[in-house]
């Protein structure tokens, strides 16, 4: 039997990680433009939601980049 919808390929694993890290990093951006000069604990709870989801599609957009064989040893300078 044939799969009516097949596997994505890693190249679009990898490219709807990157919009969802895009979506993510948008949110960060449009929080920043709302937040009051002095933020209240909402604020900070909401914020601190926003950056770890951030971070986490960060990670896994370069969870997708490797297993699509974009790995790259690093990019820091010594």
């Amino acid at each position: 039997m044939t799969d009516l919808y097949p596997a994505a390929d890693d190249r679009e694993i990898l490219r709807q990680a990157a919009a969802a890290h895009t979506t993510a990093v948008r949110n960060v951006e449009a929080f920043l433009r709302r937040v009051p000069e002095v933020p209240d604990p909402a604020d900070l709870a909401e914020y601190a939601a926003l950056l770890t989801r951030e971070e986490q599609t960060r990670a896994d957009r370069q969870a997708a980049a490797d297993g699509a064989g974009l790995a790259i040893a690093s990019l820091e300078s010594e």
